[in-house]
């Protein structure tokens, strides 16, 4: 690791292999923990460079629990967190009205990062229990349209910087690998990014995979759209700046997105949306994700009718029923 770093400190960058071997030895324990601290931080003061993100995301894949779904296809929604915005759980809710909607889900999560609670930390709150039981995992994903994979028990080689990130208190590079290392490596994926520069190397990286995926960023920060203003979306067959009225919805303002600070609070928000008494402005942001995460399925279906399969599926209440019986048919 000394020669690692004084490459990096001389500001050489990684190859794409040798990204994936030091995550590989890192994950191995090769490195103590000052050495992995000292690694990490190196890309806090300089981004990670395409090859290197392939690198570490190569690895991640490779060491994580694998979940076959025998031929499924499935979309996940997953924001990289780090905007700082503080919202409700926006991804996570599309994902449960996308499965109201008829698609099948392979939502992967974790705890808040950039919000007081994350996606993981709802479904803790609702009693959600998380496995990696491939074959409890097949049985939800057949019955109720989604399953949840919880990234700390499919990704066990992680388990040896969990004690150097809470130490060093900031974000690192890990946290922008979380939304590329679904192990199911979804058939679609819609991405929400919390920077410009980030949205352009999650482009890069799936142009290469080969599947469907919306790659969004809200010009004022969000990483998800928020309707607050314009946001940038790019798709495999287009790139395009957007605004709410082109979705055929109405701007709302930051302070209606706020998500609260306690598991309770987002909970309640969740709910609130998924049995259709939210506020317009909650709903309408739900929508507009959910909406663009279907389009990513069936690019050729105007966004507009995507929106309405969305909203049809809160109003009927099927998105909400899909809740209740994953949440009260586990096994």
């Amino acid at each position: 690791m000394k020669a690692i770093l004084s490459r990096l400190y001389e500001h050489d960058l990684l190859s794409r292999a040798e990204a994936r071997q030091i995550l590989f030895d890192i994950a191995h324990n090769a490195y103590n923990e000052i050495q992995v601290a000292a690694f990490a931080t190196v890309f806090n003061m300089r981004p990670v460079t395409r090859s290197e993100l392939q690198g570490f995301r190569d690895a991640l894949i490779e060491l994580c629990v694998p979940l076959d779904l025998e031929g499924q296809e499935t979309l996940d929604v997953v924001g990289t967190g780090g905007d700082g915005k503080n919202t409700f759980n926006i991804s996570t809710t599309s994902c449960v009205v996308a499965a109201g909607a008829g698609y099948k889900i392979s939502k992967h999560g974790s705890y808040g990062v950039s919000s007081a609670v994350g996606s993981s930390d709802v479904l803790i709150q609702l009693g959600y229990r998380f496995t990696n039981d491939q074959d409890v995992l097949r049985r939800q994903l057949e019955q109720c349209n989604m399953c949840f994979l919880h990234a700390p028990l499919f990704h066990p080689a992680l388990k040896v910087v969990v004690p150097v990130r809470k130490q060093l208190g900031t974000r690192t590079f890990f946290n922008i690998l979380g939304p590329l290392v679904n192990p199911v490596q979804p058939e679609y994926q819609l991405f929400g990014t919390s920077s410009m520069e980030l949205l352009r190397m999650y482009q890069y990286v799936m142009q290469q995979s080969g599947r469907r995926f919306t790659i969004l960023y809200s010009l004022d920060g969000y990483d998800e759209v928020s309707l607050t203003g314009d946001f940038k979306i790019c798709t495999n067959d287009m790139e395009r700046i957007l605004s709410p009225q082109d979705l055929d919805l109405h701007p709302v303002q930051a302070t209606d997105l706020y998500g609260g600070e306690t598991a309770e609070d987002a909970a309640e928000i969740f709910l609130n949306i998924l049995q259709d008494k939210a506020t317009p402005a909650q709903k309408q942001v739900v929508l507009a994700n959910t909406g663009l995460a279907i389009h990513t399925v069936k690019p050729e279906k105007p966004v507009y009718d995507c929106i309405e399969e969305a909203r049809e599926s809160i109003e009927s209440g099927r998105a909400y029923a899909l809740l209740k019986k994953l949440l009260e048919g586990q096994a």
